[in-house]
């Protein structure tokens, strides 16, 4: 993908009960169904940290559906900052 000014990109910081509940691989299964390049990955901490990017609409989605995730996650909040693109080649889980 190419980075242009048609690009948004988002880091997120997802809390709650998000580990162990196979958020990381629906949230892949998602974003790349929106279109979407990036990472997600687990953090010490207990959270899950999304970087994507895409169109504007198919990452505003895709923060929606980190609001709520996957049916055994419990989701209690969702930090967005916006990011300059990377230009990443897919989204990647990352362990």
């Amino acid at each position: 993908m190419s980075v242009s000014n048609q690009s948004r990109a988002v880091d997120l910081r997802v809390t709650g009960t998000v580990q162990g509940v196979s958020y990381r691989a629906a949230c892949a299964e998602q974003a790349r169904t929106l279109g979407l390049v990036g990472y997600v990955e687990n953090l010490d901490d207990g959270a899950v940290h999304v970087v994507a990017e895409g169109t504007p609409d198919a990452v505003e989605s895709l923060v929606d559906w980190c609001h709520d995730g996957p049916d055994a996650a419990s989701v209690d909040d969702v930090e967005v900052r916006d990011v300059a693109p990377e230009g990443y080649d897919d989204f990647a889980v990352r362990h």
